[in-house]
This record gives C-alpha cells, sequence and structure tokens, in this order.
C-alpha cells in the first residue's frame, strides 16, 4: 500500500508538472481591449501634456519656451489643431523678438556700426531656433511653414561704412529655404515645385531639387517631366565653375544614374540605389548630355601650384592686413578640381555612356594627384552597403592597402557573426586579425555562444563566465544578453542574472558612463520586471538632482549651461544628454505603468530637467518623435533632421 500510494503521489505530481508546462501562453488582447489600451495612453499623454505647456510659463529663456512651444505642437497636431497652431504662432512670435533683439545689440556693439550676420552664441540659437520650428510645421502644413518662414526671417542691419554692404553668413536664409523646399517636397509637390522654380529664377540652385521631381512625378509625371528638362537646361547654359551651388546640385543629379529604359516618370517613386541618397529622375538621353557638360567643366582644372598650396602659420595678424578673396580664376579651378572629384563615383557611368571620354578623365585625375575610387568603395564596405556578402568582404581585404585590411576583415568576421555563422568568424578572425582587433571578435563570439546556451545553463555557469570578463562594461553586456535571450524561456534565471548586473552598478555613478551602465540594466529589467527598473533609475535621479544644483553654482566659473539661473534644455552636454536618457526610460515604462513613471519625472527638482523627462514620456506614449526626446538632444550645426 506504501508503494502504491507512492507511485499515486509521484504519478500526481509528473502530471500536475506536465499539465503545468503545457499550460497554453497568455491570450493576446483582442482588437478592442488594444484600442482601449491606446485611448488610455492618449488621454494619459495629452494630460500630461497640458501640463507640460503650463509649466513651460514659468521658464526664463526664450529658447526653452519655444522649443517646448514647437515639440508640443507637433505632436497637439492631430488631436486639436488649432490649439497648435496657436503654439506654433507664439513660438514664432518669440523667434521674431529675439531676432529683432539681436539685430539691434549688434549694431550697438559696433558703437554705431553695424556688424552684419556676426555668428556668435546668440545668433546661433536663434538661428537654430528657426529652423526647429519652420522644419517642425512643414511637417504638418507646408504654407504654414513658409508663412512661420517669412515671420520669423531677421531685420537685415545696415551695410558697413566700407561700402561693401552685408556679407552672406551663416544666418543666411538659403540653406533653411532649400531644406524647407525638400520637406515640404513630400506634403506638398505642387508647391515644392513652384517655389524650387522661383529660386531657380533668382539664380539659386537647390540641392533637394532631385526630390521635388520624384515626388512631383509621383502626383503628376507631366509636369515633373517639364521641371526636370528646365533644370537641366538652366544647369547647361550656367558656368558650373563659376557657380559652386549649380556644380553640387548637378553632381547630386548624377549620382543615382539615368531612369532605366521603359521607365515613365510615374516610376521614379521606386526608392534609390543603395547608399545613394537620390531618386534617379533624368531620361538617358538627358542624363548623357548632363554628364557630358560635368565632365567638359571637370577636364579644365589643372595641378595647383605651390603659392596656392601655402597655409597660413597660426599667429596674430600683421598690422592692417586682411584677408583676401580668391581671385575669379582661383574660384573657377577650385570648383574644377571639386567637379573632377566627383567624377570618381561616376566613372562606370562615364565608361558606359561617354566611353571616348573616360581614357581622358582618368588621365586627368593621375596628373591631378587624385586616387582611384578604390577608398569610396572601401568606405562602402565598411558600412556593409549593396548588400556586401563575406566572401565579397574577404576578397576586398587581400587586394586592399595595408592600412585597411585589418578593418575590412573585422568587417567580414563580424557579418559572418551577425548572420549565425560563428565558425567562419573565428576562421576569418585567427586567419587574418591580430591582437585587439582579434580579441574583440574572439569576445563578441564567446558572448554569441554563450547566449545560445544560456537556456541549459546555470546561474553558476553564466557567473564563471562574467568573471572571466576584465571590464564591467563587458560582464554587463554579457549579462544583459543572457536575460535577453532567457527571459521568455527561463525568467527565473533571467532574474538572477539581471541581479548580478545590478549588484555591478548599484553604486554611486561617478561619471556619465556609470548613468549609461544603470540605464541599461533598468532597461532589460523594464521586459521582465518593470517594479526593479523604477528601484534601478531612482537613485540616479536623485544623483542628478545633486548635480544640476552643483552645476547651477558653478555656471560662469567652470561650466556655462545655465543663464539667468536657469538650464539650456538643449544644450547637448553630459547632464541634459542623460536627464535625455532618463526620459527615454521612463517613456518606455509608461506605457505599463504611467503613475509611477511620471511620479518618478517628477522627482527632478529643475523644471528644465522635469519638462525633459515628461515630454519624453508623452513622446513615447504618443509614437511621436520630438527633438527633446533625442538622446542626441538636437543638432549643433547645420539644419536639423527630423524625420
Amino acid at each position: 500500500m506504501k508503494r502504491l500510494l507512492i507511485l499515486t503521489l509521484a504519478l500526481g505530481l509528473f502530471c500536475f508538472s506536465a499539465l503545468a508546462q503545457d499550460q497554453p501562453a497568455a491570450p493576446q488582447p483582442s482588437t478592442e481591449e488594444q484600442e482601449k489600451e491606446k485611448a488610455e495612453r492618449e488621454r494619459n499623454a495629452y494630460r500630461l501634456l497640458d501640463q507640460i505647456i503650463d509649466e513651460t510659463q514659468s521658464l526664463r529663456l526664450t529658447e526653452n519656451r519655444v522649443r517646448v512651444q514647437i515639440n508640443a505642437a507637433d505632436m497637439l497636431w492631430d488631436q486639436n489643431q488649432a490649439r497648435a497652431r496657436s503654439l506654433f504662432s507664439m513660438a514664432a512670435e518669440s523667434v521674431a523678438e529675439l531676432g529683432r533683439t539681436q539685430a539691434t545689440s549688434i549694431t550697438r556693439r559696433g558703437n554705431g556700426m553695424s556688424v552684419p550676420n556676426a555668428v556668435g552664441p546668440q545668433n546661433l540659437r536663434s538661428y537654430q531656433l528657426r529652423q526647429e520650428l519652420v522644419l517642425m510645421a512643414a511637417r504638418h502644413d507646408a504654407t504654414l511653414a513658409y508663412q512661420l518662414l517669412a515671420i520669423t526671417k531677421p531685420p537685415l542691419p545696415p551695410p558697413t561704412d566700407d561700402g561693401r554692404g552685408n556679407r552672406p553668413g551663416i544666418t543666411s536664409d538659403d540653406g533653411l529655404e532649400q531644406a524647407l523646399l525638400s520637406r515640404v517636397a513630400t506634403l506638398d509637390p505642387k508647391l515644392a515645385a513652384q517655389n524650387a522654380e522661383q529660386m531657380m529664377d533668382k539664380g539659386q540652385f537647390p540641392f533637394s531639387l532631385p526630390q521635388v521631381i520624384d515626388q512631383l512625378a509621383r502626383q503628376d509625371p507631366d509636369a515633373a517631366a517639364k521641371l526636370a528638362d528646365k533644370v537641366v537646361k538652366r544647369l547647361q547654359t550656367t558656368n558650373l565653375l563659376t557657380n559652386s551651388q549649380a556644380g553640387a546640385l548637378v553632381q547630386t543629379m548624377l549620382i543615382s544614374g539615368p531612369r532605366p529604359p521603359g521607365e515613365t516618370a510615374a516610376s521614379t517613386s521606386k526608392p534609390p540605389p543603395p547608399g545613394r541618397g537620390w531618386p534617379s529622375v533624368l531620361e538617358q538621353s538627358t542624363y548623357v548630355d548632363l554628364l557630358s557638360t560635368v565632365v567638359d567643366a571637370a577636364l579644365k582644372a589643372t595641378p595647383a601650384t605651390p603659392n596656392s598650396q601655402r597655409i597660413q602659420r597660426p599667429g596674430l595678424p600683421r598690422p592692417n592686413q586682411t584677408p583676401q578673396p580668391p581671385t575669379d580664376a582661383q574660384t573657377e579651378q577650385n570648383n574644377a578640381r571639386r567637379l573632377l572629384g566627383g567624377l570618381q563615383s561616376l566613372m562606370p557611368m562615364i565608361d558606359q555612356y561617354l566611353p571616348a571620354k573616360g581614357t581622358t578623365v582618368r588621365q586627368k585625375m593621375t596628373e591631378m594627384g587624385m586616387q582611384s575610387n578604390s577608398m569610396m568603395n572601401m568606405a562602402q564596405l565598411f558600412n556593409g552597403q549593396n548588400g556586401t556578402t563575406i566572401d565579397a568582404l574577404v576578397q576586398a581585404a587581400a587586394s586592399a592597402p595595408q592600412q585597411v585590411q585589418a578593418r575590412i576583415y573585422q568587417q567580414a568576421a563580424y557579418k559572418a557573426l551577425e548572420e549565425g555563422d560563428t565558425d567562419r568568424a573565428r576562421q576569418i578572425a585567427t586567419d587574418h586579425l591580430q591582437s585587439n582587433a582579434r580579441d574583440a571578435v574572439m569576445k563578441r563570439i564567446d558572448f554569441r555562444e554563450m547566449s545560445k546556451k544560456a537556456e541549459t545553463a546555470r546561474i553558476e555557469d553564466v557567473r564563471q563566465a562574467a568573471a572571466r570578463l576584465q571590464s564591467d562594461n563587458e560582464k554587463l553586456d554579457l549579462l544583459i544578453q543572457i536575460a535577453n535571450d532567457t527571459q521568455k524561456s527561463n525568467p527565473k534565471l533571467a532574474l538572477q542574472v539581471l541581479e548580478d548586473a545590478r549588484q555591478i552598478t548599484n553604486h554611486r555613478a561617478t561619471g556619465y558612463d556609470h548613468f549609461e551602465q544603470q540605464l541599461k540594466v533598468a532597461h532589460a529589467f523594464a521586459a521582465i520586471d518593470p517594479a526593479r527598473s523604477f528601484e534601478v533609475m531612482d537613485p540616479g535621479i536623485s544623483q542628478l538632482n545633486e548635480l544640476l544644483s552643483a552645476a547651477a553654482i558653478l555656471s560662469g566659473f567652470e561650466i556655462n549651461m545655465f543663464r539667468d539661473g536657469e538650464m539650456a534644455i538643449l544644450s547637448g552636454n553630459g547632464l541634459t544628454s542623460t536627464i535625455g536618457r532618463y526620459g527615454q526610460e521612463l517613456a518606455l515604462l509608461a506605457r505599463s505603468d504611467f503613475d509611477r513613471s511620471e511620479a518618478l519625472a517628477g522627482r527632478f527638482q529643475f523644471p528644465e530637467a522635469r519638462i525633459m523627462a515628461r515630454m519624453a514620456i508623452v513622446q513615447g506614449l504618443l509614437d511621436t518623435k520630438t527633438a527633446l526626446g533625442n538622446v542626441s538632444l538636437g543638432n549643433r550645426g547645420g539644419i536639423i533632421s527630423q524625420e
């Protein structure tokens, strides 16, 4: 009877275990439930956005208020277009006022003599704000974007007393207007085409003309063909050696090659060739004529003389010495050399369509001391463009210059690893790499193999493998990789592994890299146990508050991230970048626990940091992209790209 009882219990336990293992996965939420969850997220997001807009009124820095208004308008557009337009208008008024104030201050600094287009920190900030405003509005309404462009145009200072007038500088409208044209091409191709023609009539050659033609062809193929024909004729009648803007455009239009025979203008909607940013918009005959024009202009290049290559040594300027602008002849030669350099990537097209000129172009490149386009091809290999295979990379490395061979072999090994062929990756590393490069590849191979075995591994095995690694970053990468690979098949092991990772980072940060380590652990916990993510992040916010207080005290002495007692939201330093990263992780957690995410964001003591974190949460809940939510925290030069 005892044996029978034991056997019965054993069978019962076995059946219970089997049934437990065979339990079906948790049912997926229905479409209706998903819609309810989405609606709840949006309600939370817009409620929080209202709070942010109200809190923004207390900010003193114009750039902070404007940036919040711009991004809030972007996120409100679909929900409340009237209010979004109002926010765009408020931001435009502030930007215009900032431009007027700075124009006045420039004149005063010159003791009554204006300094046109002086480029200082204030001017650059104003210029960037204007870019952000106009390009963000262009995501929704092309006409509104052009209105804002006109409203915010800063007044030109009076001409200088030397009679030279206003010289173009970084505050010129040209770059912004061309970037706006590129954005509007997707939203309203006909308006973009109309504005592009107006710019050409003024002697400008927008770099985004190929994109305008491409987008217009999807709506009106005949209009696109006429615009393309007009552009080419205008380029052929322009001296490419005196007009560098035309020279840049012509190379942009040639790089993607002619439209394949048989395709119509409407077919240009297919994506451009890999690694090239522009579509093919020219018929073959038109393309060949334009290519021939460029070749003839480039062949006028002559080798630079020693005097023209002389570099002035740094030091104090000589009395009454002013930089001399280049002569017309020097400008033409600079542009000719630039065109010739651009032909390096077009040699296959020249050989195909203008074979008689191919030899002449190569001779001219040799005469000018230009290398062939092999280095450009190497760059494409490094970027994994054009569907490069492992064998192609290995073959390219064998014939590449010695100084780049190791890099290409390393790229081949990583590609093999990405494709799951660890044996091939190990063989490439062993046969062709040395020292640090080989060790880096081997380390990745070890990580991959350990991750594959993780489902059957014990926590002791994982700890032994981590102990063999030298740096904390390596240990964290391994532990997090294993946790990610086992979170569904072995959640218990995944939690144990992440607790080990948490112990590595469970100390006061002594640098921004330590903050990033803590955020990596918090991110990994989010998929398994979100409550622990909040626990990991909480001490970091307390420390950031201390650092911000210290930075406010030191501002003007050691650092300059505060002005008028307020932190610039997009200053691009380590502190604001780290706050942005915390905002991103809180945005991820807000999808499952909005209240706790909002509360943790509210623990930032400085309103600027609090607004940044909350804006990131709103962005995450609405699935939008804004400058305030990006890790890069805006750009610090040139036109910002906001997809």
